[in-house]
């Protein structure tokens, strides 16, 4: 089996958990949106700090989304 395929084999299970189960993608979200939210913080977004979240758990939903469809 070659590394692409391993890659693609690998890819499509974690594809495929993610979208089954619900803990697994809020976690996912969780981690994405923090990643968004702490680079906007450390590049000195004024967002109110409850709209940013909001924002980052949108974007990260939205990152999901198109990924597991």
């Amino acid at each position: 089996m070659t590394t692409k395929t391993k890659f693609s084999t690998a890819l499509k299970t974690v594809t495929s958990t993610i979208k089954s189960d619900k803990e697994l993608y809020f976690g996912y979200q969780s981690n994405i949106a923090m990643a968004f939210y702490d680079e906007a913080r450390k590049n000195g977004t004024v967002i109110p700090h409850e709209e940013l979240l909001r924002i980052a758990n949108g974007a990260a939903k939205n990152f999901l989304n198109l990924w597991i469809q």
